[in-house]
């Protein structure tokens, strides 16, 4: 939305998520970006009811945070599966760990992902 030359952007998550897949911030934001970053990622999750993740993500090599805005939203990891349902429900898994996704009612969800590394998209499903 507005950066400055002091070293200060402000946004708005809805529109600039719009523009990369709902990541705001890491690897992928332009060299000189404030929002470029190898070290972290953020994205800004609007899913609607029913949305699943295309394929289950697997050779994980980040850490992520996931935190429930609205809605209701399952994590799926081998033998185990989360549903976070109240605002602020959040789960946090490890590096190696697979996962998957859904969205049981439309959600809004905050992940954070450390390092950011290239390679990860996953297409949806046609």
């Amino acid at each position: 939305m507005e950066s400055d030359d002091q070293g200060v952007y402000v946004g708005r998550a809805a529109a600039d998520a719009a523009g990369d897949r709902g990541w705001l911030l890491g690897h992928f934001k332009p060299p000189g970006d404030l929002r470029h970053s190898e070290d972290v990622e953020i994205k800004w999750g609007v899913h609607p009811k029913g949305e699943r993740r295309a394929r289950w993500t697997s050779g994980e090599k980040r850490t992520a945070l996931l935190v429930l805005i609205s809605g209701r939203f399952r994590l799926g990891f081998p033998g185990r599966d989360v549903l976070l349902s109240e605002p602020g429900d959040y789960v946090v898994w490890g590096r190696g760990v697979d996962h998957s996704w859904q969205a049981e009612e439309e959600s809004v969800v905050m992940t954070v992902r450390w390092p950011s590394i290239p390679g990860y998209a996953v297409e949806a499903a046609g």
